[in-house]
């Protein structure tokens, strides 16, 4: 509980994974990556209950072993590629009624702590903010990231203000949503339909060493030698 409201807890975790097969039950650290996310979301005690959406059975028993309540099995449609995040927490959040704010944990950031999701709530509540995200910095800056056109030449994808130099350490700090902790009033998600919008949701920052997004065996790899 936050702020006098309550808090679900929801861990996605699909058994299909075209970019790393299985990857939700893969070894990291001698147990499975799932194991992290279940862990850390059991600490944080701003959560007033933990529930795991999957539609995978080994999955389902592995989160049951680790101490997560698997209250149901997702349906086919929302474990689907195409299927979107927020509909899968929404899902969640109607089998499990009776809360006023949600916070989305995926098993792909496994360097997350429960200090993070505490702060990204903490941050929320003293906000006044309907959302709140974990970042980290941006491993480049936007103003340093370049298309090209018909002719081959450069083109910007955001405009670098001219009084501005190219050195990345005179530009303003630049971030990225990292995937870690995902927080929302459940009544503003409902009409927002996402779990971030610029203008509305607050950023907590998380140091660069624990904001891995597992996606790839490599991804999985650096996150198993990153010193956090």
């Amino acid at each position: 509980m936050i702020g006098g409201r309550s808090v679900l807890g929801v861990i996605t975790a699909r058994g299909g994974s075209k970019g790393l097969p299985r990857k939700n039950l893969l070894p990291f650290r001698g147990a499975p990556l799932i194991t992290w996310t279940i862990d850390a979301a059991r600490a944080a005690k701003s959560i007033d209950r933990l529930i795991l959406s999957s539609d995978d059975p080994e999955i389902i028993e592995t989160a049951l072993a680790l101490g997560c309540e698997a209250p149901f099995r997702r349906q086919a449609d929302l474990a689907s590629d195409t299927a979107a995040s927020v509909d899968v927490v929404l899902d969640a959040a109607d089998r499990a009624p009776g809360h006023d704010i949600v916070v989305l944990l995926q098993p792909t950031s496994p360097l997350r702590t429960a200090g993070d999701i505490e702060a990204t709530l903490a941050l929320m509540a003293a906000s006044g903010a309907p959302s709140a995200v974990s970042v980290s910095e941006a491993p480049c800056h936007p103003y340093l990231i370049f298309g090209r056109d018909a002719a081959g030449r450069l083109t910007p994808f955001v405009e670098k203000p001219p009084e501005l130099s190219w050195r990345r350490q005179d530009l303003p700090p630049a971030y990225r949503v990292n995937g870690a902790v995902y927080a929302a009033d459940l009544a503003w998600l409902r009409a927002a339909r996402t779990m971030c919008r610029a203008g509305d949701t607050a950023a907590y920052e998380m140091p660069v060493e624990r904001s891995f997004d597992i996606d790839t065996l490599e991804d999985l790899r650096a996150a198993e030698r990153s010193p956090a």
